[in-house]
């Protein structure tokens, strides 16, 4: 069977829509996300068990007390594409076959999705961009049932993390992690909307890290877990048992658009740098080091004598770049980005694509058998 890999936002094109205490009531030949994808409710999801005794007393309840209140449902109303005739635009076509002048209205689309509060004080919710995406209106229902108008602050359709703002009393922000220290095997839990049924926690482990090539987005290091993740629960929460977010939920691969235990997030040192930009500038301005690079594969470590095929390997520098400016040189190996090691030429270019035009950064070397640490400013 073709793999599907799906963002999990859950749409229905509707006339009417009732949305009660933050669930979508939705006809049932309700789509799946942008791919339209078929989705049934009585698909058996893969979801994973915690051991008993895995936290004290062998439950999550009270760190879910504390962290369920920052999560909340998102729902947008947009206008779903309608296919028409290239002919009915033509008026001596209508005019022929006695056609109206008006074109037929596209329908009223609805599509339910999730978020975070990450910053009670001023109202900011992350959520994905694919939920948010020409929406003509936004609602967000708080656990308390709360249901308020949601402004859109910026979108980053690269990372597929959107921001916004709603004005509340009494929110309850999800505090950040650090999604660099998570380690397959760590138990994490899912929070968000799946089918638009109102929020759900699910639970799992961290599956694996740094997921890329799955042509999501353009910047791919996801976190890879096996807590069920259905349609609805994009923009939710994956929450490490501290009580901290360290992913944003984000895509499924699943046959029918159900959970079969592979999910994906986008972590939580993504989302950071995206949304402080976003809230800065309303965008993300991304800095550039004028380089082509590549994987440094293992018969190119052997042959430079290197011990591991971890870093990146930079194969050519624009002439006048920053990289030039620098120091850097073709054939250098980038194994660390301000101290934090490099996985891979992806996840190299992950690192200098999210950092602000104009900024430092040292980059730690290989040349020539020696380790070298450079500084560049990133440039637009």
């Amino acid at each position: 069977m073709k793999r599907a890999v799906r963002p999990v936002v859950f749409a229905a094109a509707v006339g009417l829509a009732a949305v009660t205490g933050g669930a979508l009531v939705a006809p049932a030949d309700s789509a799946l996300g942008r791919f339209g994808s078929a989705i049934g409710l009585g698909a058996s999801p893969a979801a994973a068990a915690l051991p008993l005794g895995a936290v004290g007393g062998g439950t999550i309840a009270p760190m879910l007390e504390q962290v369920t209140p920052a999560v909340v449902n998102i729902s947008v109303l947009s206008q779903a594409p309608q296919a028409e005739n290239p002919l009915l635009r033509d008026p001596f076509f209508r005019r022929f076959f006695n056609l109206p002048d008006q074109m037929p209205q596209s329908r009223p689309q609805v599509s339910a999705g999730s978020g975070v509060i990450v910053d009670a004080r001023n109202g900011y919710v992350v959520t994905n961009n694919h939920v948010v995406e020409n929406a003509q209106e936004i609602a967000v229902t708080l656990k308390d049932r709360r249901r308020l108008r949601a402004k859109l602050i910026g979108r980053d359709a690269a990372t597929d993390i959107a921001l916004l703002q709603i004005k509340a009393e009494g929110l309850t922000a999800l505090p950040l992690g650090d999604s660099d220290r998570a380690k397959v095997g760590d138990f994490v839990v899912a929070i968000g909307n799946p089918f638009g049924l109102g929020q759900t926690v699910t639970s799992g482990i961290v599956s694996a890290l740094g997921r890329s090539g799955l042509k999501i987005e353009g910047y791919e290091d996801f976190i890879q877990t096996d807590a069920s993740i259905n349609p609805g629960n994009s923009g939710g929460a994956l929450v490490n048992f501290q009580g901290e977010l360290i992913g944003i939920n984000t895509a499924i691969i699943g046959p029918a658009g159900g959970s079969v235990g592979i999910g994906f997030a986008v972590p939580v040192s993504i989302v950071r740098s995206v949304m402080e930009q976003l809230r800065e500038y309303g965008e993300v301005r991304r800095g550039r080091l004028g380089v082509a690079i590549q994987d440094l594969t293992p018969d190119l470590a052997e042959s430079m004598s290197l011990n591991g095929d971890e870093g990146a390997l930079i194969a050519k520098i624009e002439r006048g770049s920053p990289a030039e400016n620098g120091g850097l040189r073709s054939g250098d190996v980038v194994i660390a980005v301000d101290g934090r090691p490099v996985r891979s030429a992806t996840d190299f270019r992950n690192r200098i694509g999210l950092l602000r035009v104009g900024t430092p950064v040292q980059l730690t070397v290989v040349r020539a058998g020696g380790q070298k640490s450079v500084t560049v400013r990133t440039a637009r």
